[in-house]
């Protein structure tokens, strides 16, 4: 099976490249448009600031090859996030994949919630093949200060200050704003899930 990782200026692509190893999966690393639209299944990573990633893309064309990809694609945190459509980090025009579903940053009315969320929370409302086999109320490693809004595409949802979706699905394209590469054995399982589809 041919993997890649969709390179940009995002932190994390090594946590997730050594996670697939663990599973007995290689996987490439590359920004080259040919070797992305080839792929059996996509990866798009990141850790990072919106606006940053997505002059990165822009630069060399991939937002437009992104958004025509036909294989399985899974955005991880800030890639989840550059699917929708727009960030209000920076106010960033994003890839609109996940239409009209905005990102918006956390405002905690109190002290009792940090911003960013920096930990172990819990995935619920689970709708699809992403989470065969995963429990209703699994625990995924999260770590991010804005958030994707609940909305019809939908695959799950995680409540920390408020509800929000925590995993989005159109057509062949999944985000997941939690880091399977970090989520133990749950993790382990929703990236066999993916790379099954």
């Amino acid at each position: 099976m041919n993997i890649v990782i969709i390179k940009y200026n995002a932190g994390n692509i090594q946590s997730v490249l050594f996670a697939l190893e663990r599973i007995g999966i290689e996987a490439i690393v590359t920004d080259d448009a040919e070797k992305i639209s080839t792929a059996d299944k996509v990866i798009f990573p990141g850790v990072g600031e919106a606006s940053s990633a997505m002059q990165y893309l822009n630069e060399r064309n991939l937002d437009k090859l992104i958004t025509t990809l036909t294989q399985p694609v899974l955005g991880i945190c800030l890639g989840m996030q550059l699917l929708c459509n727009f960030s209000e980090e920076n106010k960033t025009k994003c890839l609109n994949v996940f239409e009209n579903v905005m990102v918006r940053k956390f405002k905690p009315a109190n002290n009792e919630f940090k911003v960013p969320q920096i930990g172990w929370n819990t995935i619920y409302d689970l709708r699809s093949n992403l989470f065969i086999g995963i429990p209703e109320n699994s625990y995924c490693y999260f770590v991010h200060g804005y958030y994707a809004e609940e909305a019809d595409l939908s695959i799950g949802s995680t409540n920390y200050i408020i509800p929000y979706s925590s995993a989005l699905q159109h057509k062949n394209f999944y985000g997941v704003q939690f880091h399977p590469e970090k989520s133990a054995a749950i993790g382990e399982k929703i990236l066999k899930n993916f790379l099954a589809l």
